[in-house]
């Protein structure tokens, strides 16, 4: 649950909307160029490898990530199912006293 969400406007989705995917295709091609580099650079010295091509090592890129890394939602869900069953284990006194503290600390006022 995000307590410190604010009111934004049109503009900012639009900027949002038009810097993402370009951000992401950056941030793709960057660390497919430091994979193909360090793999160039490090392994047919070491193990006798031949070089990789920039969309090898993309493709190992996305290897590592299906065998190491998992997939996205995973490791944030489970917090945010622990964090909901803390909650659910506090007795509605301490539940308001948690909520008050998180609209403080986000600067929120009570509406009155």
């Amino acid at each position: 649950m995000n307590y410190c969400r604010e009111e934004r406007g049109k503009g900012y989705w639009i900027k949002r909307i038009l810097l993402i995917p370009p951000a992401i295709a950056a941030g793709i091609f960057l660390f497919g160029v430091v994979v193909m580099f360090l793999w160039n650079s490090i392994l047919p010295s070491v193990i006798g490898v031949s070089t990789i091509t920039f969309w090898q090592a993309l493709g190992i890129l996305v290897l590592a990530k299906i065998l190491f890394g998992g997939f996205p939602g995973g490791k944030s869900h489970h917090k945010m199912h622990h964090n909901h069953s803390k909650m659910m284990h506090m007795s509605p006194e301490e539940r308001e006293k948690f909520k008050a503290e998180m609209r403080e600390r986000c600067g929120h006022t009570e509406k009155e």
